[in-house]
């Protein structure tokens, strides 16, 4: 037996320290240094020759793009030639080689497309949408006809938003009018379509006019009835309007109907979705780069900028977040990825990492920017790209408010009703992603169950996550004793913030999942934990500011208000050991 002071002891802490060290600081990804040695031998390959595309094509190519509204042909060229979308985002069984969908591998492009640029993300991101409905589908022709196009370098779009309507499908206008030959006409239009300029399909939904139900259907963008209106944005991309002018169809044109066309809509989004927050870390980490580089390296007031102790504080900030949404984000992946009939528990995380990941997105890049100030505005820097686009993620694929009532849903049973499912291990095998492409109906919500957080809180003894754990049990005894009354039901405000307190505890509870299984450094939890204590406590004041709270509910809400543990010695350590240590590690190519 080896004693606990013996030599062998410490180099085994010494291996131990250092391999934690290593894996905390590969949570902020480093194109240049990242080794991806979770994926298979190809998808490594295409990743990083999809990084070296972006290095080859520089920086001052990128922005240059951006600012002249360039579409991204070149991106696309690459795409086909290296077949990255038919590689990655054609189903086992529809492709060859290493064809299948693996989310664990699409959320490292995404974070790559993300951290060059949203432009090249969201013809990515919009594809997977166009994709998901034929996918879903039981179409095989169209299966066959996709798969083709994909493996031609083709792009898709999803034509669900209309221009009176939004997202409201209840309400769509677009008609499809069954014809005496057994064809259909498809008359009508879709708002705010990207992709749909050189779609090789639109799965388009809309309705039969004369039963009102629900249809899914493909077009080409090429057909002659096929009417492109404009791009909406002024962008590198292209948001279409579009109209069906008498647009023919055949049954084979069809991909479903009735209440399957329905769910078929909201379980591509439930995929879809996932992507932007993956999105809002590749930009936060571009930029987190450039920011630390640009305030490290200039001088005021004979000082650096980080001597400076409100910058020091922003930037930990900062750091917390963006590593919180990168741990939170990947142990969803393992969720979305081992979910079927009986765990469907990625339907609470899913909509968190595409809710909750991208708003952090945008607190992040508001601290980086309150750093390097008018700096972020100047035309060569990635940032003055980075802070219009961190914006656009929390409203895409349904705003924030959306994504939080159906959040809220859950929470009765997540605290009051929990679950008992087997340990999930991370999930990074190269396997196709069945469930993803049959989830079934959207009903039932109500009946899913979740694994005890309790558990997961219980296991770790950190002093700012006992103080966390100190404001959850608080909520609890909330939504018992100060239950929201029926008037406080129908005031969404009230119900976002208290969304938000639920949403934090969930968030913790992944991001300590995540830390057992990563080997990730205590004081950098601790950090993460300090902010959420801050952002637990706000959120609680804002409700407990409300006119309509109750007597209780606001003695409640003050004991929510807490101050994280202070550290000075554990800042200082994540300070110098990840954060200040990023200086000058990567800048990109110009």
């Amino acid at each position: 037996m080896i004693s606990f002071n013996s030599p062998q002891t410490t180099v085994d802490a010494a291996a131990s320290d250092s391999a934690m060290v290593d894996a905390t600081r590969r949570l902020i990804l480093n194109p240049q240094t990242a080794h991806y040695g979770d994926l298979d031998g190809p998808s490594r390959e295409l990743v990083k020759k999809t990084i070296a595309f972006f290095e080859g094509k520089g920086l001052d190519k990128i922005l240059d793009d951006d600012h002249e509204r360039a579409w991204y042909q070149d991106f696309l060229d690459f795409s086909r030639d290296a077949g990255l979308f038919a590689t990655f985002l054609t189903p086992a069984g529809y492709g060859q080689g290493d064809c299948r969908w693996d989310t664990f591998r699409n959320c490292a492009i995404n974070e790559v497309l993300g951290f060059y640029g949203l432009s090249y993300w969201y013809t990515w991101q919009v594809t997977i949408l166009g994709l998901g409905p034929i996918w879903m589908s039981d179409n095989e022709e169209l299966k066959g006809r996709a798969a083709a196009y994909l493996r031609q370098g083709e792009i898709f779009a999803f034509g669900l938003s209309e221009k009176e309507h939004g997202a409201d499908i209840y309400a769509s206008d677009m008609s499809l009018t069954p014809l005496a030959d057994g064809s259909y006409r498809a008359d009508g239009g879709k708002y705010y379509i990207g992709n749909a300029n050189q779609a090789a399909l639109v799965s388009t939904f809309g309705k039969f006019s004369d039963s009102g139900e629900y249809v899914f259907f493909a077009v080409s963008s090429r057909h002659a009835s096929y009417e492109l209106v404009k791009n909406v944005i002024n962008s590198q991309n292209y948001v279409a309007e579009y109209a069906l002018n008498s647009y023919p169809l055949t049954r084979a044109d069809i991909l479903a109907e009735g209440r399957q066309a329905w769910d078929m809509a909201l379980n591509t989004v439930n995929v879809g979705k996932f992507n932007l927050g993956w999105a809002s870390i590749g930009i936060c980490s571009h930029a987190f780069h450039e920011a630390l580089n640009h305030a490290a390296n200039r001088r005021l007031f004979d000082h650096y900028v980080t001597d400076f102790v409100h910058v020091k504080q922003l930037f930990l900030d900062a750091y917390a977040r963006l590593a919180a949404m990168k741990l939170f984000a990947l142990r969803a992946i393992d969720y979305m990825r081992c979910a079927g009939p009986d765990d469907r528990r990625y339907l609470l995380f899913s909509p968190m990492v595409k809710m909750k990941v991208t708003t952090q997105g945008e607190e992040v890049i508001n601290a980086l920017w309150d750093v390097i100030a008018a700096r972020g505005f100047e035309k060569d820097m990635y940032f003055e790209m980075a802070a219009r686009d961190i914006r656009a993620l929390p409203k895409l694929e349904g705003t924030v408010h959306v994504n939080m009532a159906l959040i809220i849903k859950f929470m009765a049973n997540y605290f009051f009703k929990p679950g008992s499912y087997p340990q999930t291990p991370r999930q990074t095998r190269p396997v196709n992603d069945d469930f993803l492409f049959r989830q079934g109906p959207t009903k039932g919500l109500g009946k899913t169950r979740f694994h005890d957080y309790r558990k997961v809180y219980g296991r770790v003894d950190l002093p700012n996550v006992n103080v966390f754990k100190k404001q959850i049990q608080v909520l609890k005894l909330f939504l018992v004793a100060g239950k929201p009354g029926k008037e406080q039901v129908k005031d969404f405000d009230f119900l976002l913030n208290l969304g938000e307190l639920f949403t934090l505890v969930v968030y913790g509870q992944l991001i300590l999942e995540n830390m057992e299984l990563l080997g990730i450094d205590r004081r950098v939890i601790e950090q993460i934990f300090d902010v959420m204590i801050r952002d637990f406590s706000k959120f609680a004041l804002q409700l407990y500011t409300k006119p309509g709270t109750t007597i209780i509910q606001r003695m409640l809400l003050k004991r929510m208000i807490r101050r994280p543990v202070a550290d000075h010695e554990r800042a200082e350590a994540v300070w110098t050991t990840y954060v200040f240590a990023m200086k000058g590690e990567y800048e990109m190519n110009r």
